[in-house]
């Protein structure tokens, strides 16, 4: 039997999704909670491995195994052994043929930026933070130039494998409540540091450093090291992974919101 589930979780207490030895991870708290109620070695694939630091309110995961018992009491039994910084939000028996990652049709970050002249000490790791004053306007210009099918080479990790770094933006939006900026990202899919090394060059754009004209020529000689630094993980949060309809997953929109 495949099961499916929904997580959401606190990024900061881990070293990202990845299952590695000696360190803490989301991966291998999730399994160590499955093992707990199967006495299984049961391994698990997730839609996306976030980077340390980095939340998710909705990553989707799959796993495998012949012990059958209510969808409800995988959640209650999985999250009885979890910390209270990663939740199982729901589970779904699912064909042999889903799969978390190669059946996603595409996913959704969300970026909470606070900006004001001292970071927040309550807010530290649930947003990222610049103290340069900010134009929304040009902001959206620099939004703009990212949306669409490009080569983002120049804004991956060093240490991404993808084969192809060709991507499309669907959606790339901001909105501004006071001190804070939501940006929403949406794309089929994404590589590593890309959604951190965007908000990198969108922030110079936002404060003048650099002019929005200037991601076109980023994009178009794919070098990383033409790029602005990596930003903070701790503004990122996954949000959401679309599938189609066939597999019968439970509809869910989740958001992070501010009032506008």
């Amino acid at each position: 039997m495949r099961i499916a589930a929904s997580l959401e979780y606190a990024g900061q207490y881990f070293s990202g999704w990845q299952k590695q030895p000696k360190v803490r991870t989301i991966q291998g708290e999730i399994e160590k909670a499955i093992f707990s109620i199967t006495k299984e070695n049961i391994g698990t694939t997730a839609a996306g491995r976030t980077d340390a630091g980095v939340h998710a309110l909705g990553q989707i995961i799959h796993f495998d195994t012949d012990l059958r018992r209510p969808m409800h009491s995988w959640v209650k039994g999985i999250n009885s052994f979890l910390p209270p910084s990663i939740r199982i939000k729901w589970t779904h028996e699912v064909p042999g043929d889903f799969h978390a990652r190669f059946s996603a049709k595409g996913r959704e970050y969300q970026y909470l930026l606070l900006n004001q002249p001292i970071n927040s000490a309550i807010m530290n790791h649930y947003c990222g933070w610049t103290f340069y004053k900010l134009n929304i306007d040009l902001m959206k210009e620099s939004l703009l130039k990212f949306k669409g099918k490009h080569d983002f080479n120049a804004f991956r990790s060093s240490e991404c494998q993808a084969n192809s770094s060709v991507r499309t933006i669907s959606k790339i939006s901001v909105k501004q409540q006071k001190n804070y900026f939501l940006f929403t990202f949406i794309a089929d899919a994404f590589l590593q540091h890309q959604v951190r090394n965007m908000m990198g060059t969108i922030i110079k754009v936002g404060y003048g450093a650099i002019h929005a004209d200037q991601i076109n020529l980023l994009l178009q000689k794919k070098d990383r090291c033409l790029v602005p630094a990596t930003f903070s993980p701790n503004g990122l949060y996954l949000s959401n992974i679309r599938y189609d309809s066939k597999w019968g997953l439970p509809k869910t929109n989740n958001k992070i919101s501010i009032n506008t």
